[in-house]
């Protein structure tokens, strides 16, 4: 029974090894990069996250794009949100089990391999170096101190030596592999915990995040249920020849004990973050208008986005003048300057009227009060951010650490000649040159113990 278990798990081992040995190949590695990049770009090139009104009328089925990309192509294969899909997450966990294929099969045995020493006996163990010389002079004992001036760690054992330094080079490609396992790991859990969000909200308007446009699986978790957000103010500051200049809003944190947890004014580039959330200015829109016709009461009349054809933004309202609600003039508004076009029954301008002024029109006086503006927030959460940020650090400084040249030095005293040789992993040229200064440095030792010992010989004589 015993041996059919093991039998069996042999069967098991072997395709497993296989697998592991192919996933650790540095083509399969660079080929999935580069599938991987090819994935990421059609997610910036096509739009994320929009509308099915959007893709339909960028994306028609005649003529299609390229002769294959329709809306129906893109939402199939998901285009629409490239990095949830199953499909990109797999390359995204593909691509790690090949980096750690490698460095438990690679970068490991080569690290534990660098940290063990072992000496040279032989002469002939020394033709096999990149960099050898056999020399009439020179000492273990000699050569020691000058190893260690040079930052080497030194090692001995009779007349055999061993040197070496930079063994933080071979550390550093297994912290790289590492830290991009960190960042994958951060970019796996942010699509899977973290959703997208978008509002537009009244000025003077309070809102829970509701309208969520992209979600992973586990993302309800970061959804704000006992805070909401209080619209204290939005407005624009324009260019002195008429053109939007920033576009602010001024924003409140309100628990639901309805104490205020925190206030920032955010603009473009200068979003509001809160436990998790970030909360980004991004688009901008007129919710309504406040008017008095004649002595009535101030009544607030919502304004609505009017289809331009992408020419211009402007904003109606109609206005009704009667109790009956049968006649009526329009307001147009194309920003939130203050200045209003007012149209009369038969759609003919009659003028323009700005905030705190009044127009006569179809026997009435229209008072117009204020222009409501509403801010456009993008609301992101994304607990996979520290992940990724503290992956690219930790890779900065191990592409760092990779660059350390990892260079050993061995050595051997047989009778009167010195055999020295050594080899390093890089910067070569550097490694030649420290080692044509060693061997001078031996030979100058050679020189100044023969010229002590030839001043000596007279006094001794004598």
């Amino acid at each position: 029974m015993s041996a059919n278990a093991s039998f069996g798990s042999n069967l098991l081992l072997v395709p497993f090894k296989k697998s592991v040995k192919y996933l650790a190949k540095l083509p399969f590695a660079i080929a999935l990069l580069l599938i991987i990049a090819l994935c990421s770009v059609s997610g910036t090139v096509i739009e994320q996250g929009q509308s099915l009104d959007f893709y339909q009328a960028n994306y028609p089925e005649n003529p299609a794009l390229f002769g294959f990309l329709t809306w129906k192509v893109l939402l199939t294969l998901g285009l629409d949100h490239v990095y949830q899909t199953w499909w990109f997450l797999s390359l995204l966990v593909l691509f790690g089990s090949s980096l750690t294929a490698c460095t438990f099969t690679r970068q490991w045995p080569a690290l534990k391999s660098a940290r063990r020493w072992k000496f040279y006996n032989k002469p002939r163990q020394f033709e096999k170096l990149a960099l050898s010389a056999e020399l009439d002079t020179g000492s273990v004992q000699s050569l020691e101190p000058l190893l260690t001036q040079k930052g080497y760690k030194v090692f001995h054992e009779g007349d055999t030596l061993y040197a070496r330094k930079g063994i933080i080079g071979r550390v550093g490609p297994i912290i790289v592999h590492a830290s991009m396992l960190l960042i994958l790991a951060g970019a796996i859990w942010g699509a899977l915990s973290g959703f997208m969000a978008q509002e537009m909200i009244p000025s003077g308007s309070d809102f829970k995040v509701k309208n969520i446009i992209e979600a992973g699986p586990f993302a309800q978790a970061q959804v704000p249920t006992d805070w909401g957000i209080q619209v204290n103010r939005f407005w624009i500051d324009y260019t002195s020849d008429g053109n939007i200049d920033q576009f602010y809003s001024d924003l409140s944190v309100i628990g639901d004990d309805g104490q205020e947890r925190d206030r920032q004014t955010i603009y473009v580039n200068k979003p509001l973050r809160y436990n998790g959330v970030t909360f980004y200015q991004t688009n901008w829109g007129i919710s309504g208008v406040e008017v008095q016709i004649n002595n009535s009461p101030i009544f607030r009349l919502p304004m609505a986005q009017l289809k331009t054809g992408g020419e211009a933004r402007l904003w109606g309202t109609w206005v009704p003048t009667k109790p009956d609600l049968t006649v009526g003039i329009s307001l147009l508004a194309k920003d939130l300057q203050g200045t209003l076009l007012v149209y009369d029954v038969q759609g003919k301008l009659v003028g323009a009227v700005r905030e705190g002024m009044a127009i006569e029109v179809e026997g009435v006086s229209l008072k117009v009060l204020r222009l409501i503006g509403s801010t456009g927030l993008q609301i992101k959460a994304d607990p996979g951010i520290p992940m990724v940020y503290a992956g690219f650090g930790l890779l900065m400084v191990s592409a760092l650490m990779s660059y350390v040249s990892h260079s050993q030095i061995w050595a051997l005293q047989q009778g009167d000649r010195f055999y020295v040789g050594g080899k390093t992993n890089r910067a070569q040229v550097t490694f030649e040159r420290e080692m044509v200064e060693l061997l001078d440095q031996l030979q100058a030792q050679k020189t100044a113990d023969r010229t002590s010992s030839e001043m000596a010989m007279p006094s001794s004589v004598s």
